[in-house]
């Protein structure tokens, strides 16, 4: 045997310990050269102790490459510990030491491993393939699905811990960024101690105009013909968004606007008609329509 990865689940069939005879009636020294070269692989286990030789779980094993991205293990069904999520390392002279996430395995007269490996493919060569220690089907450390309670400790989001997040105050969530306090969450309001915007979005021009009030709250939109406005999309209630309507390089365009935008007397704005200058809507949606609550017209851009 040579290793942990070749002990035998049967006390009795372990006769030799890295080629030391241990069978009975052996010589006094063989015992006493085994019990050190246990004490030897054991330490070598440890000494990597996040990866372990599984081979097929009992004694010596055969694993063989399939091709770059399979390999299998010979002559039984090891589905349940090679299965799909399980971090696995592989070594060999050419293929060097690559790491991968098991993709699936299945078994038919042997267990074929698929791969997909973070960078690299396998070699056909002799390779030692070791397994993750932590099952990703009953992992020793939590997972994203479970609750985790950090009890109000600051959660460090990089490398030089200045960016985190806090819940050291009852009913409240802190967040700093770059070692300033940017938000506070409360149960009652939101503290922004920096200053919060949507970025401008292009509308695309067309014969009607689209406009995706979820994606696009600030927008604005160039006119290079007669146009209609569609109504804004994915809005929700109470929510504000402005429009900025350009004139093209000849002005004197044209917007009709969809039903669903509502101005005071029922009366559409009139446009600029000055070539390169913009006209700036703002509307509230009450969950039916779009309530003007401010335009301002004739706008020089630049």
């Amino acid at each position: 045997m040579a290793g942990i990865k070749e002990y035998d689940t049967t006390a009795g069939n372990n006769s030799t310990i890295n080629s030391i005879d241990i069978s009975e009636g052996c010589a006094p020294s063989g015992i006493n050269n085994a019990i050190r070269q246990i004490l030897a692989d054991s330490r070598s286990q440890w000494n990597d102790a996040n990866w372990f030789e599984y081979g097929d779980g009992d004694g010596s094993f055969t694993i063989a490459y399939a091709s770059g991205t399979s390999f299998t293990v010979n002559g039984i069904d090891v589905t349940s510990i090679y299965h799909a999520g399980r971090r696995v390392r592989a070594v060999g002279s050419s293929t060097g030491t690559i790491y991968g996430t098991i993709s699936s395995s299945s078994f038919s007269t042997n267990t074929t491993v698929n791969v997909t490996w973070d960078s690299g493919s396998l070699s056909n060569e002799s390779l030692t393939i070791s397994l993750s220690i932590l099952d990703s089907t009953n992992s020793g450390i939590p997972v994203l699905n479970q609750t985790v309670d950090i009890n109000g400790n600051e959660l460090i989001l990089d490398a030089d811990a200045d960016s985190s997040i806090t819940a050291d105050t009852d009913d409240q969530i802190d967040i700093k960024a770059g070692g300033t306090d940017v938000a506070s969450f409360k149960t009652a309001n939101l503290l922004l101690n920096v200053g919060a915007y949507n970025a401008e979005a292009t509308l695309t021009d067309g014969a009607t105009i689209s406009w995706d009030a979820s994606t696009s709250p600030v927008a604005k939109v160039t006119l290079a013909g007669n146009r209609t406005l569609g109504a804004a999309s994915n809005g929700q209630a109470g929510q504000f968004v402005s429009l900025l309507v350009i004139q093209d390089g000849t002005g004197s365009r044209t917007l009709t606007w969809n039903a669903a935008y509502e101005f005071a007397s029922d009366t559409a704005p009139t446009l600029t008609t000055t070539a390169s200058q913009g006209d700036l809507f703002v509307f509230r949606y009450n969950g039916t329509k779009w309530l003007e609550v401010g335009r301002n017209l004739n706008l020089a851009l630049s």
